[in-house]
């Protein structure tokens, strides 16, 4: 399940590419299977030991264009240990709301950017995050959860205060706003609840792209993003520098 547009991103085979906070890799896999050299870095150790064994067997099983590279690495996002400029892209996928110091992560992000280089940032929307929020407290009030909720303007804001330009967004994945009201409402953590496990198979067999059903949830998730998406995506680049 993919939030960020790489088309959009200007993503091309041979680009240095950073996924900061890959978590299970999905967006760091997609990029390597498109040709880029992928840095995956996270501060978990176990999900990074996890995406290094996939890279190996895609590698493996040749779903990778040759000379295309990827590694992991763990590591901090206020402390990123790369060069200035050394990526071509960057992105960073429902991280930000994680961090406390956010403006110093986004500091780093636009630093490791070389200029003309692009980024993609999404966060969960303010409208379906808060109404998450208002159903229940353990949604968000857990050991590394959310710790703020972005309006638009306000992200857009701090990326342009680190030296970004802002070039668009669209909003993903309508289909899980539901989803996720309807899991605060009955408890987080009540996996058994019919409304729960019922949503949750719709959801799977759109991923896994059921043909009879994977045409109704994709109509369905193209009407309901721009109103009820519940990530939204940034796309911003770092100007050239002046001569």
């Amino acid at each position: 399940m993919l939030t960020v547009d790489f088309d959009r991103l200007g993503l091309r085979p041979g680009d240095r590419v950073l996924d900061l906070g890959c978590g299970a890799g999905r967006h760091a896999f997609e990029m390597y299977r498109r040709g880029a050299d992928v840095m995956a870095f996270d501060q978990d150790a176990d999900e990074l030991s996890a995406v290094s064994d996939l890279f190996a067997a895609m590698r493996d099983a040749g779903e990778v264009p040759l000379g295309a590279e990827a590694d992991v690495k763990e590591g901090d996002a206020l402390s990123l240990p790369f060069a200035d400029g050394e990526f071509d892209r960057v992105v960073a996928s429902e991280v930000l709301e994680h961090i406390p110091a956010d403006t110093d992560a986004i500091a780093e992000l636009g630093r490791v950017l070389r200029p003309g280089g692009t980024i993609a940032v999404t966060v969960p929307r303010w409208l379906p995050e808060k109404i998450c929020w208002a159903l229940s407290d353990a949604y968000h009030e857990v050991e590394g959860g959310h710790v703020r909720i972005y309006t638009g303007d306000e992200l857009v804001a701090k990326l342009q205060a680190a030296g970004l330009t802002y070039d668009g967004k669209h909003h993903a994945h309508g289909l899980h706003s539901p989803y996720w009201w309807i899991r605060c409402a009955v408890g987080v953590t009540n996996d058994e609840h019919p409304l729960v496990k019922g949503y949750h198979q719709v959801l799977v067999w759109d991923i896994m792209r059921k043909p009879r059903v994977s045409v109704l949830t994709r109509a369905a998730e193209r009407a309901l993003n721009p109103l009820i998406g519940k990530s939204l995506v940034l796309y911003l680049h770092k100007p050239e520098a002046a001569c």
